[in-house]
């Protein structure tokens, strides 16, 4: 997996509305941290999990199927361990989304 990590002082609705929106394949991985501060987001079709941390970003292009389902998987098992609950993937109102996760075997972590 490729991390490039970077320091964005901004907060989260820039991802969510710019980067990270559906509109360029992304879905929000909810967790009981979301806040203004806090977001993080998954592409089915590139791999690609992004987290933005006060300012400070994560992106990581994973290398296979297998190696992004891990990570979402490393995520949500993290939130539970450490009392966020758990990560659930919101694929939104899009059919084509939920696909792509449920073919990847994420069906268990969509809203």
């Amino acid at each position: 997996m490729k991390i490039t990590r970077q320091f964005a002082p901004a907060d989260r609705y820039l991802y969510d509305f710019g980067a990270c929106s559906y509109a360029n394949g992304f879905a929000q991985i909810d967790t009981a941290q979301d806040a203004a501060y806090f977001g993080s987001w998954a592409n089915p079709t590139t791999l690609v999990v992004f987290t933005y941390c006060e300012g400070d970003t994560t992106h990581m292009q994973c290398e296979s199927i297998e190696e992004f389902a891990a990570e979402l998987r490393h995520i949500d098992a993290w939130n539970i361990e450490n009392g966020h609950g758990p990560a659930r993937i919101d694929p939104g109102l899009d059919p084509a989304m939920r696909n792509a996760f449920e073919q990847i075997g994420l069906a268990d972590l969509l809203h």
